[in-house]
């Protein structure tokens, strides 16, 4: 029998269709051989449930991730990410801001990326570019009592981009940013950001949809960015009214590219004291603009949605067998921290059968200022 570092390359490579991308990660550090089979392939077709990217390692420096469907963490040396706000991610790649807010889009296995022009004004009264200037180094406080760390986190609400960098390099990055996470928009070979004009209103979640942009206002407006002649939000779509939620709580909303099929949908959340919310529940509603009508979605069958500030994902859980069927995983979307069952912070898998909401998070315990964690699917190694 030949030795299994001397298959061909073309063994090699089909046997890396069939593995999970951690057992990707594995193939690769068997030997030279190997390693150069998986170097730089996209990820493998088989079905896999997204990645967490957590935060830093104060020690090491190294980032750490966790695996959904294997319980585990890593911690895996990416320098680029050294000191970084994960603030979006998309199609396996990640928009990272350093505390002096500079950004990058990153794919953080391959660290190829791509450097971001300095973002437009954090708001009317606050230059964050001639901010920075200004201040001193090793200055930690910065006027208005913000913190660059508190900017850093502050300055980008959510980031997103229309396609994988690795297909087409004529992609868009779009961020929601500022006090009223306002859009704006880079593409490569730009020099700066391009601000959309729209109504003075805050806007919740963006999404890319059949070849546009899509974003969602807090007052249930639908938009669709216009990029011609003048970049714009037009509003479209039937009006939404928004679920009345009976604990009148908060409320943050999500859109997501589910089956072609755009679906709206609202996260109710409750205070329990000292400033901590807790999401209770979700509702889900498709706002159809073809027909300019409304349909309520009261179930998903097999699949599951993961949501946070990454673009959303849904997982078929007939494909992964660890993942729960109709229910929504979610992150955290407050940077308070709750001292209850979610791993001491909003972090949770709510069954839509039974609107029962379970932990899926169940190894060690975030710290009190951490990022918040971001669903990432690797694509490529």
């Amino acid at each position: 029998m030949a030795a299994w570092s001397d298959l061909t390359f073309d063994a090699l490579e089909h046997i890396t269709s069939f593995l999970s991308f951690s057992d990707h990660y594995r193939f690769g550090a068997v030997c030279k051989n190997w390693r150069s089979v998986s170097k730089g392939k996209q990820h493998p077709p088989t079905p896999q449930l997204p990645w967490l990217v957590l935060e830093e390692e104060s020690e090491t420096r190294k980032r750490k991730f966790y695996s959904l469907s294997e319980d585990k963490h890593y911690s895996i040396e990416i320098p680029e990410l050294y000191g970084r706000y994960i603030c979006g991610s998309s199609h396996g790649w990640l928009c990272a801001i350093d505390i002096k807010i500079s950004g990058i889009i990153i794919n953080p296995f391959t660290r190829k990326y791509y450097e971001l022009p300095p973002f437009p004004a954090y708001d009317e009264n606050v230059d964050v570019t001639t901010l920075i200037e200004k201040v001193p180094s090793d200055c930690i406080e910065q006027p208005r009592g913000f913190t660059f760390e508190k900017m850093q986190t502050a300055i980008v609400f959510k980031a997103i981009l229309s396609h994988d960098p690795n297909e087409r390099s004529d992609f868009t990055t779009l961020i929601l940013y500022g006090l009223l996470h306002s859009p704006a928009f880079w593409r490569p070979g730009d020099s700066s950001w391009t601000v959309v004009d729209g109504p003075k209103c805050a806007m919740e979640d963006v999404l890319y949809f059949e070849g546009n942009f899509y974003i969602i206002s807090a007052m249930n407006v639908l938009y669709v960015v216009d990029f011609e002649p003048e970049p714009k939000l037009i509003e479209v779509g039937p009006q939404i009214c928004p679920e009345i939620c009976l604990e009148g709580c908060a409320l943050q909303r999500y859109l997501i590219d589910f089956n072609e099929n755009m679906i709206l949908i609202e996260r109710f959340s409750r205070s329990v004291g000292n400033d901590l919310v807790i999401t209770h529940g979700f509702n889900m509603i498709e706002p159809n603009l073809e027909e300019d009508c409304l349909y309520e979605w009261y179930d998903i069958d097999d699949y599951a949605f993961f949501l946070g500030r990454n673009s959303a994902i849904f997982v078929d859980s007939s494909d992964v067998p660890e993942c729960k069927k109709n229910a929504i995983y979610f992150t955290h979307i407050t940077e308070s921290v709750s001292p209850v069952e979610f791993g001491f912070h909003d972090l949770g898998v709510y069954d839509i059968t039974d609107k029962r909401i379970n932990t899926f998070y169940s190894v060690g315990v975030f710290p009190p200022r951490v990022d918040s964690p971001v669903w990432f699917t690797p694509n490529s190694w």
